[in-house]
């Protein structure tokens, strides 16, 4: 009987425990997860500092940084979970999308340890990821609900129906809202990562520049980012060129209420039109301070709930791979050894 065969033959465990493994980027991460939302431990190493002096992630940097650090959070999760090898049913391991070096890294080690083990691997998404970790937020959460995705590579409102099903009610047109984020940085000579430090800039700023609001005039649920993000390069621009200082914290403010606000107004527009009470977000935009109030604040006035994840959920990490894994898992949707990295994963 082949590892594959085998592993298939296991029965399903509702308290299974998970090992979770990420490394799509530049952050090297392992959890384990007893059930829906049991959290028994979370790790990350990451290795940003060693990107910064150049401006963003390397991924041959990170890749290396990956080869290094895997064992360590693993053995370190292990440890504070108080379990051992012994007693995970399941690896679960994020294929895409993502930095395809990085990913090759988690993926092999995922693999390894997985027939080693004589257990399930289990392929998550990286997006489906983050619309999971909420379940760890609240662990009484149950769909249906509307979710926020939002990332450096994503942004999507999105109906979630059950635990594995959802539609895409709209996405953006163009550049994701954290590309645009990390674009914006760029242009006003801010240090990567770009998004956290356009937000710390914003609190010192007024949001007095006046910018174009997205798609106006248009219904639905898209969004694009590219207009906006190329109107505040040419008001910096302008600005320089008729020798003006640019107040760059105000600029920063205006962006990220343009960019923002129109996040939550169609967030809560959705709620309304699916009859829905519950709105709900991951990636790392969320963990922007000005987004968490904001949607809270007007959610509260429309008697909509709203759960967060902790910002430690946000970003990248193993915690939410582990609690899509256990979805997975309990659908039985297993990999055999062949598995790969795939760079892009469609949302779906």
């Amino acid at each position: 009987m082949s590892y594959y065969e085998s592993v298939k033959a296991h029965p399903i465990k509702e308290d299974a425990i998970i090992l979770a493994i990420e490394s799509s980027c530049d952050e090297t991460a392992c959890a384990i997860l007893q059930g829906r939302n049991n959290l028994l431990a979370s790790e990350i190493e990451s290795s940003m500092t060693e990107h910064v002096r150049f401006g963003g992630v390397v991924p041959e940097i990170a890749s290396r940084a990956h080869t290094t650090a895997v064992s360590t959070v693993v053995e370190r999760a292990l440890q504070k979970s108080g379990k051992s090898l012994q007693d995970i049913d399941a690896i679960a391991v994020t294929y895409g999308s993502g930095l395809l070096g990085a990913l090759l890294v988690g993926v092999s080690y995922a693999k390894a340890l997985a027939f080693s083990l004589g257990v399930p691997l289990i392929p998550v998404s990286h997006i489906r990821g983050h619309l999971a970790a909420i379940y760890l937020a609240d662990k009484e959460l149950k769909p249906p609900f509307i979710s926020l995705l939002a990332s450096g590579g994503h942004t999507a409102i999105i109906e979630v129906k059950s635990y594995d099903e959802f539609e895409i009610l709209g996405g953006t047109l163009d550049d994701a809202v954290g590309e645009a984020f990390d674009k914006v940085a760029r242009v006003l000579g801010l240090s990567y990562p770009g998004g956290p430090n356009v937000e710390k800039l914003a609190l010192q700023g007024e949001p007095s520049v006046q910018l174009p609001l997205m798609l106006k005039g248009k219904g639905g649920y898209d969004f694009s980012y590219s207009g906006l993000k190329t109107a505040v390069i040419n008001y910096v621009h302008n600005q320089t060129q008729q020798g003006k200082e640019v107040n760059k914290a105000d600029v920063a403010c205006s962006f990220q209420k343009a960019a923002v606000d129109v996040l939550i107004d169609k967030c809560i527009l959705a709620a309304r039109e699916k009859g829905l009470n519950c709105i709900t977000a991951g990636g790392g935009v969320v963990a922007n301070g000005y987004l968490r109030f904001k949607l809270a604040a007007k959610c509260e006035k429309k008697g909509i709930k709203v759960v967060l994840p902790p910002k430690s959920l946000c970003t990248d990490n193993a915690a939410m791979i582990a609690a899509e894994g256990y979805i997975q898992y309990l659908k039985g949707n297993f990999a055999d050894l062949s598995l790969n990295a795939v760079a892009r994963v469609p949302l779906k």
